[in-house]
């Protein structure tokens, strides 16, 4: 099913200039879904506006930082404030993650999903992205159905517990700054429940 072509208003960054992004790129939002690991999910999600706006750009493209120095794109991300706790390694990953997209979708990131025929096969796309496993493909679904229009059949059942309706587990569930407090309290607690179990 064809996404909304109207932009979309995402929360994630809780920046205006980096969510209208997130909205309107289907690069910049897999590549906030890639980031965000290991830091805050707003630091994760204005990367993708960082990167672009240090590249003098309105917008990322996939073939652009895929064929990009890998040294130069580095020092794009480490440069203050960092891109992310790790940008050496995570500058990697996005290039990786470009020349994937470069290779198999000739550098449309849209393409991943918009004629997947159901939510099994579009769950099946995201896993082989780099950088991307599988509770980060369920939870990049997730943010495709409920947020972006994008939902083939089965999208829900195949984003597992991300994509129930009325929760607070992930990024796919951020609307603002209300419902941001609950994703992040939703997580602490399951992070206290494994350390108990640890324990």
């Amino acid at each position: 099913m064809a996404p909304k072509k109207q932009p979309t208003t995402l929360h994630l960054a809780q920046q205006p200039e980096a969510d209208e992004l997130l909205g309107r790129s289907p690069l910049a939002a897999l590549v906030g879904m890639l980031l965000d690991q290991q830091i805050p999910m707003e630091w994760a999600f204005a990367g993708p506006y960082t990167i672009a706006t240090r590249m003098g750009a309105d917008d990322l493209d996939a073939a652009t930082i895929a064929a990009y120095d890998p040294e130069a794109f580095a020092e794009l991300l480490k440069a203050k404030p960092a891109v992310h706790r790790y940008p050496g390694s995570m500058a990697q990953r996005v290039q990786q993650l470009c020349r994937f997209l470069v290779e198999e979708y000739g550098g449309d990131p849209e393409a991943v999903w918009r004629d997947a025929a159901t939510g099994a096969e579009l769950l099946t796309r995201l896993k082989v992205l780099p950088g991307f496993g599988d509770q980060k493909a369920r939870i990049f679904l997730a943010l495709l159905g409920k947020q972006l229009g994008v939902r083939p059949p089965g999208w829900a059942e195949a984003a597992g517990p991300y994509g129930e309706s009325d929760c607070h587990r992930s990024v796919a569930d951020i609307t603002g700054p209300e419902t941001l407090a609950k994703v992040r309290a939703y997580k602490q607690e399951m992070k206290a429940k494994a350390k108990t179990k640890g324990a």
